[in-house]
């Protein structure tokens, strides 16, 4: 499903009215009247406080309240503004609410009284909010939040980013959501996505061929979505048509990486993985592996990768791998740096890069424009952070100011780089050159433990050596991902999953998405 931001859903609102001739009040009255019958689906019935700006939210707040009103409900309208500073439509609503005698009062306040035992319906602000919430309504908005008291909010919860899914000043913690035509971002990115609770998106009559525009770039990532992308497998194949993936991974004491990465990537469908790690701990791995094979590489003792290993790997990839992943475990020095610069550089097979390989590349992201092949890079916010500085120095970049704004951060690295970016995180975000970004629906705060990143890069180079498109290896690897990890959460429990249940809930989770 298509993703906007508030300017792209005025747009769209504009449009169906100029263009297609609708009439702005068509919709308001569809609004209102899809926020009534949910919440005839989702209550019974009982008292209603419905708080209203004097925008078209208001407006909508209106309608809702004049239908449940008019199927007997016991209704209140509090307008937190004067009467003469309601928009034209919003007026309208009013009226006629007025003249259907629907209780309605101007007030600057609100009362425990009010909300005894009601449900509350807000309809303060909309979508288009840009600026902090101020008193009188700030101080309402953090009354109602510390009121024992339902909430669905019409639209979006007041006093959230539609861009961002930031706090301006203070917002309205709701229940549920219901909103129109599209998601907006701040829907689904924190702390938007937190204070929005349960989320509906109804159709008010918006133009499909608008819902659907190319135009708008961003999308979630939906089970149907991901189900149409896992690879055929036709009777008559071998295990050298589903891709020969080399992960270099791994160094002393950090040899669950190496193997949660490599276990991850034949569960995900790899015909072939070959481990590449130092060559002092090869026996290690040997002792331990099954299916997986092992290319020892020089190491500079202490079981950690040497600059000569960039030449073993090149060769390896040039004749025998289809994909190369990089970095779970590998540790940070000059010879990983070396390294990756070698290998980004050189490399004549897509790669997926991870942990260690990005941080050997911080404050030298450039070196992402000089490849020649695909590269999929999954950071975490962290990880990210590093990669954005000029140099190791570099303090300017923090991981705040990504999460503050991670579909444009992602888009814009992604875009520079001419790279596939996974960053990671609730929720993830997939982003790829051409301007298109991901937000993925599936995973869980249990998914937030050690090794789970290396499952996830054993996934993605899974799928990058079945099929062509580097894009649709990191749209259906992350989904999986997050589907396996639902699954694992479902079974152990958030607090007691670790990440080799992501990899057993690997193969139920295929099943299902093939079975659908």
């Amino acid at each position: 499903m298509k993703v906007v931001t508030a300017g792209e859903m005025q747009n769209i609102d504009r449009r169906t009215i100029d263009e297609y001739g609708v009439p702005a009040v068509v919709l308001m009255e569809r609004a209102g009247l899809a926020v009534a019958q949910k919440i005839l689906s989702l209550f019974e019935r009982r008292k209603v406080i419905v708080i209203c700006g004097g925008g078209n939210n208001g407006g909508d707040g209106i309608v809702v309240a004049r239908n449940l009103f008019n199927w007997g409900w016991n209704v209140r309208v509090l307008l937190l503004f004067r009467e003469n500073k309601m928009s034209g439509d919003c007026r309208a609503q009013y009226n006629i609410a007025k003249k259907m005698r629907v209780p309605m009062e101007f007030r600057t306040g609100i009362s425990r009284a009010d909300l005894h035992s009601s449900l509350v319906i807000d309809a303060i602000f909309g979508t288009g909010i840009n600026k902090p919430v101020r008193p009188p309504v700030s101080d309402i908005v953090s009354f109602l939040n510390r009121a024992d008291a339902p909430v669905l909010s019409v639209d979006i919860p007041s006093g959230i980013s539609a861009d961002d899914g930031r706090v301006m000043g203070v917002a309205v913690r709701a229940d549920y959501t219901v909103t129109f035509g599209l998601p907006k971002i701040g829907h689904l990115l924190h702390p938007g996505a937190e204070y929005a609770g349960k989320f509906f998106v109804e159709d008010i009559g918006f133009p499909r061929e608008l819902l659907a525009s190319e135009s708008l770039n961003i999308q979630t990532i939906e089970k149907n979505d991901a189900s149409l992308l896992i690879p055929e497998r036709p009777a008559n194949s071998h295990k050298n048509d589903y891709g020969h993936v080399l992960i270099v991974a791994g160094s002393a004491g950090r040899t669950g990486a190496a193997l949660m990465a490599a276990r991850a990537c034949l569960r995900s469908g790899a015909g072939l993985v070959t481990l590449g790690v130092p060559e002092s701990l090869a026996g290690v791995f040997q002792s331990t592996v099954t299916e997986e094979m092992i290319l020892p590489l020089p190491d500079k003792g202490g079981g950690t990768l040497s600059l000569e290993s960039a030449q073993v790997i090149l060769e390896f990839v040039s004749g025998r791998a289809d994909v190369l992943a990089i970095g779970p475990g590998i540790g940070v020095s000059a010879d990983t740096r070396g390294i990756m610069q070698e290998l980004i550089v050189g490399a004549a097979v897509p790669m997926v890069i991870d942990a260690d390989g990005i941080n050997s590349i911080s404050g030298d992201a450039g070196i992402l424009e000089k490849a020649k092949s695909p590269m999929i890079l999954t950071p975490h916010v962290g990880e990210m952070a590093r990669l954005l500085r000029r140099n190791d120095s570099d303090s300017s970049v923090d991981r705040t100011a990504i999460e503050a704004d991670r579909v444009s951060e992602s888009l814009s690295f992604s875009k520079k780089t001419g790279t596939y970016l996974i960053l990671k995180g609730a929720p993830t975000i997939i982003a790829e050159p051409e301007g298109k970004a991901f937000i993925n629906t599936t995973g869980n705060p249990g998914m937030a433990t050690a090794g789970s990143g290396d499952v996830l890069t054993g996934i993605v180079a899974a799928f990058l050596g079945q099929m062509s498109d580097p894009l649709d290896a990191s749209v259906l690897g992350t989904y999986l991902h997050g589907l396996a990890g639902d699954g694992a959460a479902s079974e152990k429990g958030m607090h007691s999953m670790i990440a080799t249940d992501i990899i057993e809930h690997l193969p139920n989770a295929l099943k299902t998405l093939k079975r659908d």
